[in-house]
Order: C-alpha cells, then structure tokens, then sequence
C-alpha cells in the first residue's frame, strides 16, 4: 500500500496526504489513520483533523519527535482502511421551496433544469461527510450528482439563512451560520449540526451519510421551531 505524502505545517504540526480527489477510498484511508492514532496516542499528540484527502496531525514538538512521528504514521498507514465503524446513515429534512432555496432558480438556470428536477436530484443522492471546516459545523459533503456539479459564484453572494443547504464546484455542503458565499443556496434544512447547548454540540460525525427528504414549507416552520428548542428532527440509523 503507498505511503502518505507527509507534510510539515510549521513546527508543530504533520499532514498525513493520501491522495488528490474526492474519493471514499481515499477518505476510509485518513479516517483509519485518525482512528488509529486515536486508539492510541503517542505522548504529545495534541489533535487531529480529518479532510477529503489527509489528516492533519497537531503535536508538541518537544514532547514528540517529528520523526518518530512520521515513522509512525507510515506504519499505521499501511494497514487496510475500512469505513469508519459505528459510521451513521442520518435522512434531513430539507425544504427546496424558493423561501428557503433562494439560489435553485439560478442553478436551475445554470445547468439547464427545470428548478423541480435541480432539487429531486440533489434529494436522490447520498452524500458522505468528508470534513468539517470553515465554521462550527460547516459540513463539507461528497456525491453531488455531475448534472449539478456549477462553478462556485465569480463573486461571493449577501449572506445565507442559518442551516442552508449548499452546492458549488462540484460538492455539497451543509452551512450553519449566516455568511457571505460562493456557493448556491438550493434548500435548507431546520436540523442543526452545530447545536452548542447539546450535550454533543455536533451529531453528525465525520464518515457519516447524509440523505435528504423533501419537505414543505409549512412542515419546515413546525419542524424550525423544534429544532430551535433543541429537539433532534433529522433521523438517524445506523449505517448498513
């Protein structure tokens, strides 16, 4: 099996590269590595992070060695990946009314869809949570259909609702905060996946799948208003 790319960033922490795309194989290779290293914990490692393609590996250098560090990380790296046991297959609700999906019209315009065939098609996938980045919660997803694969915006939009529901250059994603974006809004689901006031501020964990199941706009204002009281609306099982 190839040994990862190993990466110094800055003097304390290692990137543990495994490949270059999006790609499930590639990302069951970090996650093994971060379970590994998890399991057991060499003294003065600090943190890891897992991405679509490496890990990267936080450490005290002068509790831990850089190179005895990197010896490590090979060898672990060369046992067979799996997915990630215990991942969770989780079905979000997600309205694509216009109210709430206030770019699928530009999407649809982009692609050449019909706006109804733009949100069916991004309901009939499933998509699995590479990484969290950016903001708390911010879900990066993979399996976008090539069909809704446009280019992020040239220019960023006004910042989106809370929980939007997000597509562009070829990937998913789940926002959680309103912010400026490249992306285009196409739906949004009342489910937090960042919920601070929750014993587990983030329910959806890396290596999970995410479907999504249309819902009305009435059905997004009843379920809007349990969530924010801090019920759970999205289901979750585990993954077969």
């Amino acid at each position: 099996m190839e040994s990862p790319r190993l990466l110094d960033a800055g003097e304390a922490a290692l990137v543990a590269e495994f490949g270059t795309t999006v790609d499930p194989a590639v990302h069951d290779r970090v996650l093994a590595l971060d379970d590994a290293l998890r399991a057991a914990p060499p003294e003065g490692l600090r943190e890891t992070v897992p991405t679509y393609r490496s890990l990267m590996i936080h450490y005290d250098p002068l509790v831990l060695d850089r190179d005895d560090l990197a010896a490590r990380v090979r060898a672990l790296a060369e046992k067979p990946a799996s997915a990630r046991a215990g991942a969770a297959l989780w079905t979000l609700p997600c309205c694509y009314d216009p109210a709430c999906a206030e770019d699928i019209g530009a999407v649809a315009q982009a692609t050449g869809l019909s706006v109804e065939r733009v949100a069916a098609l991004h309901a009939g996938a499933e998509y699995r949570v590479y990484m969290y980045g950016f903001a708390p919660g911010f879900a990066y997803l993979g399996g976008l259909p090539a069909e809704l694969a446009v280019s992020r915006r040239a220019t960023p939009r006004p910042p989106h609702p809370a929980n939007a529901l997000l597509i562009g250059g070829g990937l998913a994603a789940v926002g959680t905060f309103p912010m400026p974006t490249g992306w285009y809004v196409i739906g949004r689901t009342p489910e937090r996946l960042y919920a601070p006031h929750r014993p587990d501020p983030f329910p959806v964990a890396v290596g999970d799948t995410l479907r999504f199941e249309p819902i009305d706009a009435a059905t997004f204002a009843d379920l809007e208003r349990r969530a924010a009281s801090g019920e759970i609306v999205a289901q979750r099982r585990e993954a077969a």
